[in-house]
């Protein structure tokens, strides 16, 4: 950071492993020191045990995040990247997220640093950046791919048809109630309604 813009940021730190028989010890012991060393005080650690990068939705990533989104402190500290997550798409959607909540993001053994001040992370984030895109484009060709591949099986795609009681539709038209009535009581449009009595009175 700038000499002008100098604060003691308050921190939080995150880790994870991916199997409960594995431990964030020494993920935590590095972390510890390095805001010993810079004399920067802990917020709160942060530890997903048993969970896979890939996933996005981790029980102390979530708190990490709705506390970053309070601004309850100024700065994650993770050890490595891929502790944060392995799919750079979703990791990217974070960071674009702390950097709108004001919350910078540095990795400790890897000199990534969100601060503007930052060449090294400046350029690492661009980097990121145009993974994260490619990781969109592959997503968007496999998602395409897949219902292609669908379409050729014979799976029918998208909502399935309404099936809707005609004879009961025309049922209550002849008791006398209204277009509004029956599609109300139906969970159907008016015009629905409408349409289905105006086929029945042609034939």
């Amino acid at each position: 950071m700038s000499l002008t813009a100098i604060k003691i940021p308050t921190v939080a730190l995150y880790a994870r492993v991916s199997t409960t028989d594995q431990t964030c010890s020494s993920q935590l012991d590095e972390l510890r020191g390095f805001c010993q060393r810079h004399g920067w005080p802990i917020y709160g650690e942060f530890v997903d045990t048993g969970w896979s990068g890939t996933k996005r939705d981790r029980p102390q990533l979530g708190k990490l995040m709705r506390d970053a989104q309070q601004h309850r402190f100024d700065l994650i500290l993770v050890y490595k990247l891929d502790r944060f997550g392995r799919s750079v798409l979703h990791m990217m959607e974070n960071l674009a997220q702390l950097k709108k909540w004001g919350v910078r993001f540095m990795a400790t053994s890897q000199s990534l640093d969100t601060d503007e001040d930052s060449a090294t992370g400046r350029l690492l984030l661009q980097v990121l950046a145009a993974v994260a895109e490619f990781e969109r484009a592959m997503i968007v060709e496999r998602v395409k791919a897949g219902l292609v591949a669908a379409r050729k099986r014979g799976v029918r795609l998208g909502r399935a048809p309404m099936v809707i009681d005609r004879s009961r539709v025309l049922a209550m038209h002849v008791r006398g109630k209204s277009i509004r009535q029956i599609g109300k009581e139906m969970n159907i449009s008016k015009e629905t309604a409408r349409t289905i009595i105006a086929r029945a009175s042609a034939a």
